[in-house]
């Protein structure tokens, strides 16, 4: 796999670090717990999380995120902005 990153998915990982930071936190975790629970190295959620750091991973490892945080993937993918449903929040 080529370590270069497409341009046009260089937006796309920096967004998708931040929704999982930003879900993770909402989930009262911290990068230790996640990483643990995620099966990688709390390094290596450390670079995914970075801010304006394009930082490609694999699919297991984005699903194996996805299912830490308790979060369908698809909606992981889709969290720029979260829908209630990922907040926790019903719709009453």
């Amino acid at each position: 796999m080529s370590k270069d990153i497409e341009f046009k998915n260089r937006d796309r990982l920096i967004q998708l670090g931040i929704a999982i930071s930003a879900l993770r936190k909402m989930r009262g975790m911290s990068q230790e717990q996640l990483a643990e629970k995620a099966g990688i190295s709390r390094s290596h959620l450390s670079s995914i999380e970075a801010p304006g750091i394009a930082r490609s991973f694999s699919l297991e490892i984005f699903f194996n995120i996805a299912d830490a945080l308790e979060i369908d993937p698809a909606d992981l993918i889709d969290a720029s902005v979260f829908p209630d449903k990922i907040m926790g929040k019903s719709n009453k």
